[in-house]
């Protein structure tokens, strides 16, 4: 099934989207994070979204705002693509090649639940930033908690897939990272979420022999495309990566693990490494994103313009007297 949340006259509500639109809202539900967290896994959202097929049907897709399908418990954003790796890594770095340690273990960051952006909606600019980049990715969401879980048992733990644009400030990025730390406020202001959270069970056609799901991805800039790639070619699979996630902590219904961009084209910064120049161009205000996954939806998002950074002082350099 897939599940939306939406406004339609000034009013939140949660509905399974049928194959020609239509939405079919589930009485009494405005959240799809709070029907995960009261607990029953994929079988008790697939009954609630039954339910809801029995009564009248509400608006069409196109009469609605879509909003983020879910308000993310938290983003763990994985960085799974080999192809990707080497031609950010040039880009932001101007260094070749991906790091040994890279192949060790699914690497993470967690990035900020609370700029959240639906299917449509505007994207600002960061503040400060003249660099803004897309990143095509699809992430997983968790329906039920566990810790220090096998990929066999988090299999069980993944309740539904959406699209995913963690959206980059490539110049504040590249500033920040030589301190030594991840980024901050380079990937702090705008993830994109939607269209829908498409159950796990509608993508099991997909799955390979090795458990990879063998998704088509394209990304388009103003209608034209500027990167295609295969899901499937991801170095760990969404299981290993929950259970890498687990290790020692929990996942909890309503966190969502991001694949981490795919290659050739996923981002506009693998291509400048690969280039050595910035073609295409960072995006600006009045760019038009496009991110489409097979079997789960397209995300469509224009960049306007974003607020002007409040300027602080420079670090102070201390005396560093002792008492």
């Amino acid at each position: 099934m897939r599940f939306a949340t939406y406004v339609h006259h000034h009013r939140t509500r949660v509905a399974v989207v049928e194959a020609d639109g239509t939405l079919y809202p589930l009485p009494g539900i405005a959240s799809v994070t709070e029907l995960i967290r009261s607990g029953g896994g994929l079988s008790a959202l697939l009954d609630a979204g039954a339910a809801a097929l029995d009564v009248p049907p509400g608006p069409h897709v196109s009469q609605v705002r879509l909003l983020p399908p879910l308000q993310p418990s938290s983003i763990r954003d994985f960085v799974t693509f080999e192809e990707h790796v080497e031609g950010v890594r040039k880009a932001v770095d101007g260094v070749a090649g991906v790091p040994e340690q890279w192949y060790a273990a699914p690497t993470f960051y967690f990035t900020n639940p609370h700029a959240v952006f639906g299917a449509h909606d505007d994207i600002p600019m960061p503040p400060g930033s003249t660099a803004l980049d897309h990143e095509l990715e699809v992430a997983a969401v968790i329906g039920r908690e566990g810790s220090d879980l096998t990929p066999e048992q988090a299999r069980d733990h993944i309740i539904g897939y959406t699209v995913f644009n963690d959206w980059s400030a490539r110049d504040l990025q590249s500033a920040e990272m030589k301190v030594g730390l991840g980024p901050c406020k380079g990937k702090d202001t705008a993830s994109t979420l939607g269209p829908y959270l498409v159950t796990t069970d509608e993508l099991e056609p997909y799955r390979d022999s090795d458990g990879f799901l063998r998704l088509a991805l394209t990304a388009e800039v103003n209608g034209q495309v500027v990167g295609k790639d295969l899901l499937s070619n991801m170095s760990w699979t969404f299981e290993e990566m929950v259970a890498y996630a687990s290790r020692g902590t929990p996942v909890v219904p309503g966190d969502v693990l991001g694949s981490g961009t795919c290659g050739n084209g996923g981002c506009l910064a693998e291509l400048w490494g690969l280039r050595g120049k910035q073609t295409p161009p960072p995006l600006t205000p009045g760019d038009t994103v496009t991110l489409t996954v097979e079997g789960i939806g397209t995300v469509s998002n224009t960049v306007v313009t974003g607020a002007a950074p409040v300027v602080l002082p420079t670090g102070r350099r201390r005396s560093r007297e002792r008492p």
